[in-house]
């Protein structure tokens, strides 16, 4: 028997190995299952290169555990390993077989998996001992059993074995004795060695029989050795790409559509990307692409070699050019996962645009589910924009879809400001602002329907890359001032009695927490509406982005902000207003008469202290300007008293705003209570 070190450069590399290696204790399966068919797949390239002549015969993997002993056992048929191989890729960490064997047949072993030396030894993270008991594909080569307990001391010692390849028993530790369970092993065999190109076989299928579930005489093989994304297009079908859908996805609906991926230059990669059928915004969910290296699934976080827009999709990539275990860093730094993602970016816009040539119709059916994903891409990758913004749609209220070129010429001649800015309207919810939505098709206008999740950053993006563009809500003023084209002079009420009248209205406005509301008062038309409740474009989608975008919570948390804006060509605003001017002139009359008095004496007192020096000033000229500022603001306070108790109980004044109130989804509880009841009572006189 041979005893010795391990050639390592620390005292003790094992819990380095166990707590820091790798991220996660259960890839441990991965590699030593990968191991095993990196030994298979070496001995089909000897055999097909003419350098083994013997029976291959079945070449599985088999995986094993024993509850009692503690011990999982992968076994496979390969190549096995010579007492001076052991003491080369074993004792000697960090040389690697792999990369030797691919120096040799580096023109026929596209197969091997093992691209470092360290693969083996994470056994040692959920073992005490690990052995190999090995026999070479070498007829003159004793078999070997390689035995250690976490320490850097191995032995080494010749043994029987009836059968070519190589055993590796893990003596699992007292604390992951969990990988004993069968279903956790079993899914883990799934989850890492789904399609690996060696059968994985995990003891034998089962049937119902005599009333419990019964072995059968047949191998339960684990794995698909020939995924879809391995074979070539020209040899599939629709069905083919849908079964495979379902495989990785089973409660997923039907994908949209996919693209498959094959390239060999400048790098390797091949796969298969899917387009969900997303239902809602809710269910949007990253992480759904996994990534495989030469079968072998590495991870499904792969963010950094897909375009972030795209994880998103679903799917399977593999590379071999993409190392089994990769940091981010590493990912973010190295060339070729640039590349591959340059070219995934791509192989997307290419497969969209031709969708979209070739089958308008059905792209724009489409449109509704694939939107976020492209309008997503437009927002963070400018490559993508440039493409995209070909066959990117724009949806109006109508259910018609527009290129952003189809729809600009549509509005230029329509829909041009004074000042030469294109006004895209829009709204959000065509249904809640039909109202505006109707008035501004009655002026000729088309309004876009952005009702999308990421609408809002969509719309500021489309403002800074197309020229003298602006995006407004239709409800974001009157009808009037949306898009102004002219100078229109109308006639402007008198300034005392518009305060008068916004007076009115102001007063009986609902206080709500977060709600501010301001009153205007225009000349809008006879035809008009009398009142209108618009919010400023700028509040609302500062409060929309801050919903879905770090760092603006401060906009989130402002009041929202609406103008109620009366119109004071309509004869019931009129009508409202000379009732209550008429109603209120006595109690106004002297109230009125000595405001006048005291702005005439404020209006002197400012000039007299306007002629001297701030030092100058004495107290008493300072006491004397602040007590008529503040009589001034008594009076216009009595002002607003008389006007609002001439208001409260007028009920054309709180008929009008809950109109208003209502049509903008803004009236509720016991306001729309009292609302309804006051319009029975009003249709009863």
């Amino acid at each position: 028997m041979q005893k010795g070190n391990i050639g390592v450069t620390t005292e003790n590399i094992f819990p380095v190995i166990k707590k820091f290696l790798y991220s996660d204790h259960e890839i441990f399966i991965r590699e030593i299952v990968s191991n095993a068919v990196d030994a298979t797949q070496k001995l089909k390239t000897l055999a097909g290169k003419g350098d083994y002549d013997g029976e291959l015969g079945d070449l599985k993997v088999e995986v094993s555990f024993d509850k009692e002993a503690g011990t999982i056992t992968v076994s496979d048929r390969g190549i096995g390993m010579t007492a001076e191989e052991i003491e080369k890729y074993i004792n000697q960490i960090a040389f690697s077989g792999a990369n030797d064997f691919l120096d040799k047949y580096k023109d026929d072993a596209n197969a091997i998996i093992g691209h470092f030396g360290l693969g083996f030894y994470s056994s040692f993270m959920v073992s005490k001992r690990v052995d190999i008991i090995t026999k070479s594909y070498k007829d003159d080569a004793p078999a070997q059993k390689w035995s250690c307990d976490g320490s850097p001391e191995f032995t080494l010692e010749e043994t029987t074995k009836e059968t070519r390849g190589t055993d590796i028993v893990m003596h699992i530790d007292d604390d992951c004795t969990e990988f004993l369970d069968k279903n956790k092993l079993e899914g883990l065999l799934k989850k890492y060695c789904h399609f690996l190109p060696v059968p994985v076989v995990f003891g034998k299928k089962q049937e119902w029989k005599d009333g419990k579930m019964q072995d059968t005489e047949e191998d339960n093989q684990i794995n698909d050795t020939t995924p879809l994304w391995t074979r070539k297009p020209s040899e599939l079908k629709d069905e083919d790409y849908k079964e495979f859908y379902r495989k990785l996805y089973p409660m997923a609906d039907e994908p949209l559509f996919w693209i498959h991926l094959n390239v060999d230059f400048p790098f390797h990669l091949t796969g298969v990307l899917y387009f969900p059928k997303i239902k809602s915004n809710i269910e949007l969910q990253r992480n759904k692409i996994q990534l495989y290296c030469n079968q072998v699934f590495v991870t499904d976080q792969v963010e950094g070699i897909v375009p972030d827009f795209l994880t998103l999709l679903h799917g399977v990539i593999d590379s071999p050019d993409i190392p089994l275990n990769v940091s981010r860093s590493y990912l973010q730094s190295d060339a070729n996962v640039k590349k591959i993602s340059g070219y995934i970016t791509k192989k997307v816009s290419d497969r969209l645009s031709s969708i979209f040539k070739t089958d308008r119709k059905d792209f724009e059916q489409k449109w509704d589910d694939i939107k976020i994903f492209i309008n997503y891409g437009m927002l963070t990758e400018d490559d993508f924009y440039e493409k995209a913004k070909a066959f990117a749609l724009l949806k109006d209220t109508e259910g018609k879809y527009f290129t952003f070129d189809e729809y600009q010429t549509l509005i230029k001649d329509n829909q041009t400001n004074k000042d030469g800015q294109l006004v895209y309207l829009y709204a959000n919810d065509a249904e809640a602002e039909y109202s505006y939505i109707d008035a501004a098709k009655q002026k000729g206008y088309s309004v876009l329907l952005m009702d999308g999740q990421l609408d809002v950053p969509v719309m500021q993006m489309l403002e800074r890359k197309l020229e003298k563009s602006t995006f407004t809500r239709v409800d974001a003023d009157v009808i009037d001032r949306l898009i102004v084209k002219e100078d229109v002079t109308r006639e402007v009420l008198a300034a005392d009695r518009a305060a008068n009248l916004a007076q009115l209205f102001e007063s009986q406005l609902p206080k709500t927490d977060k709600v501010t509301y301001h009153v205007e008062t225009q000349a809008m038309g006879e035809e008009a509406m009398p009142v209108i409740i618009t919010q400023s474009e700028y509040m609302r989608r500062m409060k929309d982005m801050a919903r879905i975008q770090p760092g603006m919570n401060f906009y989130g948390d402002m009041p929202d902000m609406y103008t109620l804006v009366l119109n004071t060509d309509n004869r019931l605003v009129r009508s409202v207003l000379d009732s209550g001017e008429e109603a209120t002139a006595e109690q106004l009359k002297p109230i009125e008469a000595e405001l006048r008095g005291l702005r005439a004496r404020q209006a002197v007192l400012r000039q007299e202290q306007d002629k001297k020096k701030a030092d100058e000033i004495t107290e008493d000229e300072k006491a004397d300007l602040k007590q008529c500022g503040d009589d001034i603001q008594a009076e216009e306070q009595k002002k607003k008293d008389v006007l609002a108790g001439f208001a409260e109980g007028n009920e054309r004044i709180h008929q009008l705003i809950d109109l208003a109130l209502l049509q903008n989804g803004l009236l509720k509880g016991e306001a729309l209570t009292r609302f309804v009841k006051r319009s029975v009572e009003l249709l009863a006189e």
